[in-house]
């Protein structure tokens, strides 16, 4: 198992849950603009080591996502600022460039200290 980037929560804006519902969920850095920090959950930022990929798995603590499609801008994103959007909706297909896609799936609980990692296997 290869890990190509991992990161631990910090902190959560007073409306994350918010896009719970849609399955989707987003992260950004800890300098997050104000306007924003509300509706994330909040990171470091870290570097990512290789590229991410459609194939490849989201960690989320313990369980396992397999990602469906990314978007061309979500590296340069979480790499520069800690933030990218995930959408656990199942898209094959990009629809927003800043995006990450897995497998359909609920948002799991996500709290201060959860795991977020993306692997190879």
């Amino acid at each position: 198992m290869e890990i190509i980037y991992e990161n631990e929560v910090k902190a959560l804006g007073a409306c994350v849950e918010e896009f719970a519902d849609g399955n989707m969920f987003i992260i950004f850095g800890e300098n997050a603009p104000d306007e924003l920090k509300d509706y994330c959950y909040l990171v470091s930022v870290n570097p990512i080591n290789g590229t991410i990929a459609a194939g490849q798995y989201l960690k989320i603590d313990d369980k396992e996502y397999r990602i469906t499609a990314v978007g061309e801008e979500a590296p340069v994103t979480l790499a520069g600022l800690g933030h990218m959007t995930i959408n656990m909706n199942g898209a094959t297909v990009v629809e927003l460039p800043g995006t990450l896609y897995t497998e359909e799936a609920p948002v799991p609980d996500i709290h201060v200290g959860t795991k977020l990692s993306i692997i190879e296997k």
